[in-house]
């Protein structure tokens, strides 16, 4: 296979899978963005995944959707900025998380451990639901390339996908 300096953030741009899906927002209490989303997603409460998944093992979020039937599967993605992945997943048009870095500096963001705990810096993730992101930070639903979030750095993106799809964490 060719080197490339880009690549698609899923192959199969005809699939929808939650496109039409009902999302509630919910506003997340104190630092629980993971469980907040999780819940959003399954239509539960959040407490319901407090606990129970760690926060920074997407295997256990996946794990934890199995059971209403969904999961994650992961997209390519590498540390840049979220605006210049957003327009290829709003075309996309269907349900995905994007979690992304808080700092806006690099340097925040790619620091070296601390030592006494291993904390590097803060993140925080989302729902793209075709256009719009659900930002359990606030419990509202906003145009996505109006979020607050463009100008952060990508964590981790993944697609929400069937339970018995053959992709997926």
């Amino acid at each position: 296979m060719p080197f490339d300096t880009n690549s698609l953030l899923w192959n199969g741009q005809s699939e929808h899978y939650f496109r039409n899906r009902a999302i509630q927002p919910i506003e997340q209490d104190g630092s629980h963005c993971v469980s907040t989303v999780l819940a959003m997603l399954s239509g539960e409460m959040p407490e319901r995944f407090q606990g129970v998944v760690n926060t920074q093992d997407p295997v256990s979020w996946s794990e934890s959707l199995k059971e209403y039937g969904l999961k994650l599967a992961y997209c390519a993605s590498d540390n840049r900025k979220v605006k210049f992945y957003l327009p290829e997943l709003v075309e996309l048009n269907d349900v995905f998380t994007i979690s992304y870095f808080t700092p806006t500096e690099p340097a925040d963001v790619l620091r070296d451990p601390r030592p006494s705990d291993g904390w590097v810096c803060g993140s925080h993730i989302v729902i793209l639901q075709g256009e719009d992101i659900i930002d359990p930070a606030r419990g509202d639903r906003v145009r996505a390339l109006e979020h607050r979030g463009m100008e952060r750095f990508t964590k981790r993106i993944f697609r929400l996908v069937p339970a018995n799809h053959p992709r997926g964490l």
